[in-house]
């Protein structure tokens, strides 16, 4: 019997271990695939420095503008990915994955699936069967419960290893959390029935009443199915700082019964294991906020209220770090909400300026677009920033409250908030466009925080001579003028740097302009359009003007997004481009 009892741990820890390195395997084989476009990238950067027509490297790979447009950039069905599904304005059952998201989770499902039901003799009697299943569902949920913490984490490392968003690995998060509970609920499921089969429900009742075992797995199993239950899009849109807290709680209370459920198992090994990266990266975090914020008079943010229901926020840092275009951070205000941390784009940065944005936007001429600004050059892009700025759109809870107190110090006397703050960062992962001819960046809204480091860092490249891209075209959409109001100081900056107008064309979208007169352009290469844009024809006329290899990136609505999607992949095997997508989904 105990020799029996020995092969049974040992299939089970053979599974588990199987499972872990298959997903290993799948980390490696992504790894490979990020060096190798990471090297591509690089050597096409340093082949079209002193190259200014790059006809090479407009002829798409066949092969490769098949695997885009069918796996990578396709979404799961036809063209909807970002756009979320609403009931109704309040109700949002969130959003679909790509096709190959799709694709590696029902890999995941059916290995699953398979280490769970292979070599168990169900020919033999039930109660044997449903205790091989009670084993093995067991065991590999608690093997799942290791990626499934590695994937919760903001500072999970693979991230900067495969650059790929935390946004990616949250769905992944979402899709192990339901597999876990699931086969959780499997475990009990089987070793109720076999219970109640050969000894009744009292025997389940003794069994929680005295058993240390029982008990815990029982509590384990309350806790799995309430995360089930709150974890929901609905739920978790409506009531997301109650779900937040309640989930890491709850998280807490299972993996710490689930820990005493297996004591004297050899799973209790795996349990241990998930645990300690769990607290590792909250024990991190702590300490990186910490790290960044006190000391040197800590962290301030300067809040000034914009039109638009927007505000515009600039932290001086109490230590600067290095940030990277297309990065952001995460804010936390203790006077506005002690436990809420809340992620922002980076919009802006700078060295030793000061911390008052009336201070460097003083000289802005009201009612348009000024071209005259100090000089950004490489050197000072390079340098580890002391001051970065973020927009901030009103919605509810924090940013709401934000807002009210920053209007209320407005109109009372006239000044900008200055408030105690946390950040941490950077996080995410930065695309470099420095290898693309040709640069095409959409925003919707309050997504130009994310174009805006990509234009500085670009118009800099260009003039340095140290960036392969020659036409680089900003398409905004915007509902008003004024909206322009919250990038004004940085984008003046930007349009005084050097050789600005040899690469940089500007084309703003008024969706929702009072008259015909609030929309006028300023130049040729500033140019203002009633309505929404066409996406279609723009990206057809850049790629008609071609330079090179093209790189179109997208940070806005939902709806937006997937237009910006389904055109680039229409266009894939007729030109070479590439599609990069900012989105914060949770």
């Amino acid at each position: 019997m105990k020799a029996e009892q020995n092969t049974q741990n040992s299939l089970l820890g053979m599974f588990a271990m199987d499972l872990l390195i298959a997903l290993a395997a799948l980390v490696g084989a992504l790894f490979v695939y990020r060096i190798v476009q990471s090297s591509m990238h690089h050597i096409r950067m340093l082949t079209c420095l002193k190259n200014d027509t790059q006809r090479y490297f407009t002829i798409p790979n066949e092969t490769w503008a098949k695997i885009k447009k069918h796996i990578i950039y396709a979404p799961m069905f036809r063209v909807r990915h970002n756009k979320e599904f609403r009931l109704s304005s309040a109700i949002n059952m969130g959003t679909l994955p790509t096709r190959f998201q799709g694709f590696l989770q029902m890999a995941i499902l059916a290995m699953n699936v398979v280490f769970c039901v292979y070599q168990i003799p169900f020919n033999e009697p039930e109660t044997a069967v449903l205790k091989f299943l009670r084993n093995r569902t067991g065991t590999i949920a608690v093997a799942n419960l290791l990626p499934l913490v590695v994937m919760a984490d903001r500072n999970n490392p693979l991230i900067k290893l495969l650059n790929i968003s935390f946004d990616s690995f949250n769905i992944f998060h979402r899709f192990f959390g339901r597999l876990v509970v699931l086969e959780a609920i499997a475990h009990v499921l089987c070793y109720t029935i076999s219970a109640v089969k050969t000894q009744g429900w009292a025997y389940i009742s003794q069994g929680i009443a005295e058993s240390t075992m029982i008990r815990t797995g029982f509590i384990a199993i309350i806790a799995f199915v309430v995360i089930l239950i709150q974890a929901p899009s609905p739920i978790r849109h409506a009531f997301y700082e109650v779900f937040r807290h309640l989930h890491i709680a709850l998280a807490a209370l299972a993996f710490a019964t689930v820990y005493i459920h297996l004591d004297g198992l050899p799973q209790q090994v795996m349990m241990f294991g998930a645990i300690l990266v769990w607290a590792g990266s909250y024990l991190n975090s702590f300490v990186i906020l910490l790290y960044r914020n006190v000391g040197n008079g800590g962290t301030k943010a300067v809040i000034e209220p914009l039109p638009g229901d927007a505000l515009r926020v600039t932290f001086k840092i109490a230590r600067p770090w290095t940030f990277q275009p297309g990065q952001h951070m995460y804010v936390t205000i203790p006077s506005v909400g002690l436990w809420m941390s809340h992620p922002f784009s980076v919009a802006w940065s700078t060295v030793n300026s000061p911390l008052d944005p009336s201070d460097f936007s003083s000289d802005i001429e009201k009612g348009g677009i000024s071209t005259t600004s100090t000089q950004l050059t490489p050197s000072i892009l390079s340098k580890r920033p002391t001051t970065l700025s973020c927009v901030i759109r009103r919605r509810t809870g924090f940013t709401d409250t934000l807002w009210k107190k920053a209007e209320r110090a407005s109109a009372s006397n006239g000044n900008t908030l200055t408030l105690n703050a946390f950040v941490a960062g950077p996080y995410g992962v930065s695309h470099p466009l420095t290898s693309y001819g040709t640069v095409v960046l959409f925003a919707g809204g309050v997504g130009i925080t994310h174009s805006v480091p990509y234009i500085r860092s670009l118009v800099a490249g260009y003039s340095s001579g140290t960036v392969a891209a020659r036409r680089v075209l900003l398409v905004w959409v915007i509902q008003s003028p004024e909206h322009l109001e919250w990038i004004r100081p940085w984008m003046t900056e930007v349009l005084g740097m050097e050789n600005r107008r040899d690469i940089l064309r500007i084309q703003l979208f008024i969706t929702r302009p009072r008259s015909a007169k609030e929309v006028h352009s300023p130049s040729s290469t500033v140019q203002m359009f009633p309505g929404r844009p066409n996406i279609e024809t723009i990206v057809q006329q850049e790629c008609e003007n071609v330079v090179g290899a093209m790189g179109v990136s997208v940070c806005g609505t939902g709806e937006l997004q997937d237009e910006v999607r389904r055109v680039v992949r229409a266009r894939q095997g007729t030109w070479n481009v590439d599609l990069v997508e900012e989105s914060f989904t949770w």
